[in-house]
């Protein structure tokens, strides 16, 4: 099968295909061949990525902080075609930015629902529809979460966030385990600084200060790892094809770091403008002597 129609004939549904990383994930798997279910909060935005997929979206409003929102997209997907051979469990936002000294129960618990209890029941809602799917190679479908490289430790994201994310991750593992029996692999995918609307939305900008806001970001993104340009939407897609696709058959209960090289280490170990502890040792004996 050649790379663009290798998902020829497959189901796939993203959650939070409307904007960002979902949107060129959704084109992406629509433009190799798949019946894609695009569900979003954002009407418009799902609109206009059915608009640009040449016929191959079909689009669901769904809030996945409601678990029967979650299991009514599956159930539509599973029923329409038979099946689901794909599930991209993407939806999501900043949540809370309180940290843990000031964050309230409501803001916690809206953040956990939004970016960790919808993944795990995209997975349980999606597993009817997946079992004894065809493959050539390994026999049935993929599962794919979106974490973060705020998974890996503080100081990328908010408190309640990075929590969350890294509940993706250990939560990929517990359901590649519990899905093997079914054929059914799972993976993650750990985006770094990618330039989506996530950073604008968080800090509630709209209009030209939102534009403004964008481009500044964007210029930051540029320097912020070692691969010096920012990060883009299509480079998490192709990461998440990969993951979907038969060419990793060997991969289950693990995560795919996409990022730059950002979390390769501190910025002195890639960056010759910043002094690393060598470098102030080296200042330190010059100006000692």
């Amino acid at each position: 099968m050649t790379a663009d129609t290798r998902f020829a004939g497959k189901t796939v549904v993203v959650t939070g295909a409307a904007s960002g990383i979902g949107r060129a994930a959704a084109l992406a798997f629509a433009g190799e061949g798949a019946i894609v279910y695009a569900a979003d909060i954002d009407a418009a935005g799902l609109a206009a990525t059915a608009a640009a997929s040449n016929g191959q979206c079909r689009t669901q409003i769904t809030d996945v902080i409601h678990t029967e929102a979650i299991r009514d997209l599956m159930d539509r997907a599973g029923a329409e075609t038979g099946g689901i051979d794909v599930v991209f469990n993407n939806a999501g936002a900043g949540g809370e930015r309180a940290g843990l000294d000031t964050i309230e129960p409501a803001g916690w618990d809206h953040t956990m629902a939004l970016l960790l209890r919808s993944v795990a029941f995209g997975i349980r809602y999606a597993v009817p529809h997946m079992i004894g799917r065809p493959s050539t190679r390994n026999g049935g479908a993929a599962i794919i979460n979106t974490s973060s490289v705020a998974a890996v430790g503080p100081g990328y994201a908010p408190s309640a966030y990075t929590v969350a994310k890294a509940g993706v991750l250990q939560l990929t593992k517990v359901a590649a385990t519990d899905l093997a029996r079914h054929g059914i692999r799972v993976a993650a995918v750990q985006p770094g600084f990618i330039n989506t609307g996530i950073f604008t939305s968080a800090l509630g900008l709209t209009g030209e200060t939102e534009a403004a806001a964008r481009g500044v970001i964007a210029q930051m993104s540029a320097h912020a790892q070692p691969v010096a340009r920012g990060g883009q939407s299509e480079d998490i897609a192709q990461a998440v094809l990969f993951l979907a696709s038969e060419a990793a058959a060997f991969v289950t209960g693990t995560a795919l770091i996409v990022d730059g090289g950002l979390t390769v280490g501190p910025r002195h170990s890639w960056d010759p403008a910043t002094p690393g502890i060598s470098d102030m040792l080296d200042t330190f004996k010059a100006t000692a002597e």
